[in-house]
């Protein structure tokens, strides 16, 4: 199989190392927008580099992987999808619902696959909380805390591209919420503050996030992020029922001291960042779209599975703007 990628910054790179050893890639051309990373993660893995996008599509390829920067993933996937080949692609299709809409419709129009990059449905821990609340383990499941936390801020110029805390951390959870406890989210009620660093003011964005999730049977969840966790990286979720209650990411490694004077202390070793934590999920990810591709498997999240979480995403937004409760069928799905 020859796969291409393109983009080769920190999770391009990552990709890259990953398809490099996969047993069914024959080869891999990358490119970026930098050639100087391009070359170097192609002398790390063996690939080919080459100067641009278009370079890649023409490059006799199977699939493609995109990794680039999240402002040039639309035109990818459509380009993609007008050639026929089966996408991979980095969260957020786009920045806003109506490049994304238009994104999907160019996809399904051709007939192609998308799979869209949701790691966190590859991780044990969360396929562990998925299994439980499906078996029934945890009873009548009323509450769900989650939790998403960066040890220290991005850079200043990422902020305006990244589409805010809402699209771009706490995205995450709310995937998590609908994959694990198998509902919708019917309302959001969020908030923001943006008492950290002035970048986030000067940019519009907050530092910290909440939001109060209702589900469409009632269940009641939490989500809270933040960009200024100076303990660590700290990404869990918490699911309460009737009969049991269960936590995601509560190891050795979570950067949480108790207070309570026989409790666990600070860990040694904390998670610094998010390709530690998730490491094996990333590459579980990748595997799952080569057999995808492969026709051994059937897509595990699809272009329309992210437009869910964008979409929730985009009420909190609305929420915090105007500081009210915001139905989900106040935001576009088709």
């Amino acid at each position: 199989m020859r796969i291409g990628l393109i983009g080769t910054g920190r999770i391009g790179s990552f990709h890259a190392g990953m398809l490099s050893r996969h047993p069914s890639v024959d080869a891999l051309v990358v490119t970026d927008t930098d050639p100087a990373r391009a070359a170097a993660v192609a002398g790390r893995t063996g690939a080919v580099a080459v100067g641009s996008a278009a370079e890649v599509f023409e490059a006799g390829l199977d699939a493609v992987v995109i990794a680039s920067a999240t402002a040039a993933h639309a035109e990818l996937i459509g380009r993609a999808a007008r050639a026929g080949l089966p996408a991979f692609c980095e969260k957020p299709v786009a920045l806003d619902l109506t490049g994304t809409l238009a994104a999907l419709r160019e996809a399904e129009r051709a007939g192609s696959v998308l799979q869209l990059g949701f790691m966190r449905r590859f991780d044990a821990g969360y396929a562990a909380a998925r299994a439980a609340v499906r078996s029934g383990a945890l009873g009548r499941v009323h509450t769900v805390r989650t939790v998403t936390s960066d040890p220290e801020p991005p850079p200043a110029a990422y902020l305006p591209l990244s589409g805010g805390l809402y699209r771009d951390c706490l995205i995450h959870d709310f995937d998590m919420v609908r994959w694990v406890t198998g509902r919708e989210v019917a309302q959001v009620y969020a908030a923001g503050s943006d008492r950290g660093p002035a970048m986030f003011r000067e940019s519009g964005d907050v530092d910290t996030a909440a939001a109060l999730l209702t589900l469409d049977d009632g269940t009641l969840a939490t989500a809270t992020a933040t960009r200024c966790n100076g303990a660590g990286y700290d990404v869990r979720m918490e699911l309460a029922g009737e009969l049991d209650q269960i936590a995601v990411g509560l190891d050795e490694r979570t950067p949480l001291t108790s207070a309570e004077p026989q409790g666990p202390g600070a860990p040694a070793k904390p998670w610094p960042g998010f390709l530690e934590r998730f490491g094996p999920a990333y590459e579980a990810e990748l595997d799952a779209f080569v057999r995808l591709v492969r026709g051994e498997a059937a897509n595990p999240c699809d272009g329309r599975e992210a437009l869910h979480a964008l979409r929730v995403a985009e009420a909190c937004e609305v929420s915090r703007r105007e500081r009210r409760p915001v139905e989900l069928t106040e935001i576009p799905g088709a």
